[in-house]
């Protein structure tokens, strides 16, 4: 017998797994080679843990169900509040996936097959699908297009979902007492911030902010929108708080990065970035960068005007969504800073939102076998150690700054002063790097 296969395409895995904690999946039951049917279904289904049933559709619809739950085919209701629907769409790539919860988790689906009540699959034991939006609410076409007959539906086991590892990976000192990042060599570092629209660049500095005030700062300008909020270069100088006589950096934001032509920061304003040539409050226009004749172009910038750092900053939510054009765009971005012997950081952002048990307990960020594997990922994907991975959370709605909070996103400002003391050292002392 030949083996089986998923039928899911690079794009729709990476859409699937962006709906759970932990993205392990492990192909349990294919309709087309073990039966459209309740009790093949059980059979290879049953005793397996969270489980997610994906649907397929000509219309191009991939929807289904997941749940936390065994399944034990007792004819019960099901109780299981971290159950939900999902859909999404070939033919609309950059859209995330619908996410439907229960509006009653007391019947989050019957144990009589795969009967989630407003969606039963492999209904009366066929390639096909009833669907009456009950417990959960849902427009018919969003889901499924009102395309019921089915190409294939598969299940899927969610493996280690809701875990968190025995130990954490890597050491953090979760005390309010480390508040004040230090490298002694250090002056004044100039770290810029370059990443994605919506990724957080202008939150982190406002959070960094944050930790310095004593309060949440709201300086540079945040939000959601379809392309880059950041539109000038800006360098911010923080201002220390109590307790803290000096703070031995500036952080620079940048224009998001885009994937059409002419849009998000260009790669030669990039490159003047870096070498000092653009000042602060430069307004970025997309389809021409800076040119020398520009009152903010100078001309001959010194040391203090270089960058001295680039912190790639990513939403984890969006690692396993990258497409193969925003990849590529960080890859020239990179080659870029390597010629210049800068050195670079990934930055994660929105850790909370990407796993629940970090959202419970921030001190889970290196427990979370989901936040481990992405970082794992965009080390992979940018071609970075996982060492100069960090993962932080901003302040974004919260009114008071917590110490957690604080503790992590200080962690982060330690690496980047490591990494810019590395810079300093190299430029100082070449001949003891080269020995």
């Amino acid at each position: 017998m030949s083996t089986v296969t998923s039928s899911l395409n690079k794009w729709q895995n990476k859409k699937l797994c962006s709906l759970f904690n932990h993205a392990n999946l492990s192909l349990l039951f294919k309709a087309s080679v073990h039966g459209y049917n309740a009790n093949a279904f059980h059979q290879k289904c049953n005793m397996q843990g969270p489980t997610v049933i994906v649907a397929y559709n000509k219309s191009g619809y991939v929807f289904g169900a997941f749940t936390s739950k065994d399944f034990r085919q007792t004819n019960q209701n099901v109780v299981d509040d971290k159950a939900f629907l999902f859909s999404f769409n070939d033919k609309e790539m950059k859209e995330d996936p619908m996410r439907v919860l229960s509006g009653n988790p007391q019947f989050a689906f019957t144990d009589t097959g795969p009967n989630f009540g407003s969606l039963v699959f492999l209904y009366n034991n066929s390639a096909s699908v009833y669907s009456n939006p009950g417990a959960y609410q849902f427009d018919p076409q969003q889901m499924h297009g009102n395309d019921l007959q089915l190409t294939e539906c598969e299940v899927y086991r969610v493996e280690d979902y809701g875990a968190l590892m025995e130990k954490p990976w890597r050491n953090v000192q979760w005390n309010s007492e480390r508040r004040k990042p230090s490298v002694s060599s250090v002056k004044q570092a100039r770290i810029l911030l370059v990443g994605p629209v919506g990724a957080g660049k202008s939150s982190f500095f406002n959070s960094i902010n944050s930790v310095f005030k004593g309060y949440v700062s709201s300086q540079a300008n945040t939000g959601t929108a379809g392309t880059s909020l950041t539109t000038q270069f800006r360098t911010y100088n923080l201002k220390p708080g109590s307790g803290v006589s000096h703070v031995p950096f500036s952080l620079c934001d940048s224009m998001g990065l885009e994937e059409g032509l002419n849009t998000g920061l260009d790669l030669d304003d990039f490159d003047s970035i870096l070498k000092g040539h653009i000042q602060d409050r430069y307004q970025f226009n997309p389809s021409m960068p800076i040119q020398p004749d520009s009152p903010h172009f100078h001309k001959s910038p010194g040391l203090k005007d270089k960058i001295h750092c680039v912190v790639y900053v990513i939403d984890t939510c969006k690692v396993k969504l990258f497409s193969d054009k925003m990849i590529d765009k960080f890859a020239v971005f990179r080659r870029k800073t390597n010629q210049l012997s800068i050195p670079q950081l990934v930055l994660l952002t929105k850790v909370d939102e990407a796993c629940p048990l970090v959202a419970e307990d921030l001190k889970n960020v290196y427990q979370s076998h989901y936040i481990n594997k992405m970082m794992q990922e965009v080390s992979a994907q940018l071609g970075v150690s996982l060492s100069a991975v960090v993962p932080v959370k901003n302040y974004c709605h919260e009114l008071e700054i917590d110490p957690q909070t604080d503790i992590l996103l200080l962690n982060a400002v330690v690496q980047m002063l490591r990494a810019t003391e590395g810079y300093f050292d190299d430029l100082y002392n070449p001949d003891e790097r080269s020995e």
